[in-house]
């Protein structure tokens, strides 16, 4: 399903050459508004406790009956890293706090999806699965995970998280320029 529609004023679009890609395009004069493509930008978190991973089984599509790591999709105007402890709160119960950036997806598809996947560090709670997206959540050791059936991309990740020698990217916190509503980490 495509765009039709302006989204700032409502006139139709038009197919057009946009810096050397066809894009959506209004056609109402004074109106600049170009639809640059459909994007989500979803984010997973890889908790450690006593040598065990947190996992959640999915309840619902996409991945129903897979054990999967916590995670979601960033909203709006919410940063990142406070959208990856809002969404191992609600679908765990489990609070954690972001240590860095461990690795990184790109799905290019209909909606393009980057995928950013955090190691976090346990705070506090038991795992309790929000009976919604989640059906069980829980601490599993790697012995544990051989048994279970976890989804391809969740091994990968946890392998990434394991065998990493540093911690990835870590917020700045103290960026040598202040930076306003900037999420900025770095290596």
């Amino acid at each position: 399903m495509g765009i039709n529609f302006c989204m700032t004023c409502g006139a139709p679009l038009e197919l057009r050459d946009v810096d050397g890609t066809m894009r959506m395009a209004c056609t109402a004069e004074g109106c600049s508004f170009v639809h640059w493509g459909n994007y989500s930008i979803g984010v997973g978190a890889l908790v450690l406790r006593d040598d065990k991973v947190l996992l959640v089984r999915r309840a619902q599509e996409p991945g129903k009956g897979y054990w999967t790591n916590p995670g979601g999709y960033i909203e709006q105007l919410e940063m990142i890293h406070d959208s990856i402890r809002r969404e191992v709160k609600e679908e765990t119960a489990v609070d954690a706090e972001v240590r860095g950036i461990v690795a990184l997806r790109d799905l290019p598809r209909n909606i393009h999806n980057v995928y950013i996947a955090f190691a976090m560090d346990y705070v506090g709670g038991e795992p309790e699965p929000d009976g919604i997206e989640v059906d069980r959540a829980g601490f599993f050791s790697m012995q544990e995970l051989e048994t279970m059936n976890v989804a391809g991309f969740t091994r990968w990740l946890i392998e990434v998280a394991l065998k990493s020698k540093n911690d990835g990217l870590i917020e700045d916190k103290a960026p040598i320029v202040q930076l306003d509503g900037h999420g900025l980490f770095r290596v």
